[in-house]
């Protein structure tokens, strides 16, 4: 896949360009049916597959809160995407600048001069342009003025999901409230967050006599306080794990804290980049009389997660 960051980089227009276009956050399983749409598109017309994405979410710079916690950080996403066999992941700078672009400049300079744009593939209910104006209406009119062809559909319930089509938004719900098992079933995939191993208050080893690798979490989406089942990835090699997400009330911390206890793992990796695959939600955070009673219950969650995910 080739990746642009920049579109000034764009020399020419890319052969029979069949595009999509979105934030793609989670690059869940809708994400993924309109990509491999837009790969079969191009293939049928000897084109190149596209997809256009933006650097930061758009809610972040055009909301004055900016407040939305990411499924995936941006150095997941472009993995996923890249995994789908798209051609070319164009990820496009968001700013105010950008987002005043009228919906006609930003389909005849962007789409057809720039990029060569034959086909899209969006949504009945894609918006762009400044104000967002841009809709399918207007690029069906510009696709007969500008010769383009506009390919629509609700690619999320294509997927079969009947009850709730598959969103971000859904998805972000489903992990804060610390339902893991069916976010995987919208993602395709574990829900991952990835971080560095920090030092922590050297509590794990030295008193409950289970280490574990505490995480500085960036900007991701963190599921529901509680003790979960986790798979970590330590460069290419995969362990078992109990993670705890909250603020550790036995010891009265008051301070939140992302912490797994990697299975039959004796390894220094502070400083090193760990990725968590949320697997199954164990229990609610609790407070415990002691540290006694809490080494119990950690004994008894990992017991449990050995079984989960054997």
């Amino acid at each position: 896949m080739e990746l642009i960051r920049d579109i000034d980089a764009i020399e020419e227009p890319f052969k029979n360009a069949v595009v999509t276009i979105g934030n793609f956050d989670g690059v869940h399983k809708g994400h993924q049916y309109l990509f491999s749409t837009v790969i079969e598109k191009a293939k049928s017309i000897d084109g190149t597959s596209v997809a256009i994405t933006f650097n930061p979410h758009p809610v972040k710079v055009l909301q004055e809160s900016g407040q939305l916690p990411h499924i995936t950080m941006y150095e997941q996403k472009m993995e996923l995407i890249e995994q789908t066999g798209i051609d070319v992941l164009i990820c496009i700078p968001f700013t105010r600048e950008f987002a005043s672009m009228t919906a006609e400049k930003f389909v005849e300079d962007l789409l057809v001069k720039r990029i060569g744009m034959k086909a899209i593939i969006t949504g009945e209910d894609y918006t762009f342009g400044k104000e967002r104006k841009g809709n399918v209406a207007f690029l069906k009119t510009y696709g007969e003025k500008l010769g383009f062809e506009v390919i629509t559909g609700d690619w999320q319930k294509a997927m079969g999901t009947a009850e709730n089509r598959i969103s971000s938004t859904i998805i972000r719900e489903t992990v804060m409230d610390g339902q893991v098992d069916a976010a995987k079933a919208q993602l395709g995939r574990y829900y991952q967050i990835r971080g560095t191993v920090a030092r922590g208050r050297n509590r794990g080893g030295r008193e409950l006599g289970f280490p574990t690798a505490n995480i500085l979490l960036q900007d991701e989406l963190s599921p529901k306080n509680g003790v979960y089942a986790v798979t970590v990835e330590h460069g290419s090699d995969v362990y078992k794990g109990v993670a705890n997400i909250g603020y550790s009330p036995t010891f009265d911390d008051h301070q939140f804290t992302v912490e797994v206890h990697i299975l039959d793992f004796d390894k220094d990796i502070y400083g090193q980049s760990i990725r968590v695959n949320f697997v199954s939600r164990l229990r609610d955070e609790k407070k415990f009389s002691g540290i006694s009673e809490l080494s119990e219950q950690i004994n008894r969650d990992i017991e449990k997660a050995r079984t989960i995910l054997d």
